[in-house]
């Protein structure tokens, strides 16, 4: 079974730091893009970072210049720094990886999604 589990959530105050890790793992082949969303209360789940295997990124704009997003894909891990926390960045954060398996001489991508990790900014 595959299972993907994001920790590094927090209680911070605005302007901190915090760093997210999403680890993958099971009977993974490889993993082709892994993505950060975040979903608030009472709001829909949106995509703040993307990264893919060889390390190309993107952001959304809300939070381009302050979120950092990176991969380890020896570990099936990916890592988002949070900087300059503002309070709208309270959310629950979750990880997404678009993972290869292979079974019966098939090989498939599925997508995968964490539990998800709170961050809560107080102002």
């Amino acid at each position: 079974q595959v299972h993907v589990v994001e920790s590094g959530g927090g209680l911070v105050q605005a302007g901190g730091s915090l760093r997210l890790s999403c680890a993958a793992s099971g009977p993974i082949v490889s993993i082709n893009t892994m993505d950060w969303y975040r979903q608030a209360p009472g709001k829909q789940r949106e995509l703040v970072a993307s990264i893919t295997s060889g390390g190309s990124t993107n952001y959304a704009d809300s939070v381009s210049g302050r979120f950092t997003i990176s991969r380890d894909n020896a570990k099936n891990t990916a890592y988002l720094q949070i900087n300059s926390l503002k309070p709208e960045d309270t959310a629950v954060y979750y990880c997404n990886a678009h993972i290869l398996l292979s079974g019966s001489g098939v090989s498939y991508y599925r997508d995968y999604w964490g539990q998800g990790t709170q961050v809560t900014v107080s102002s």
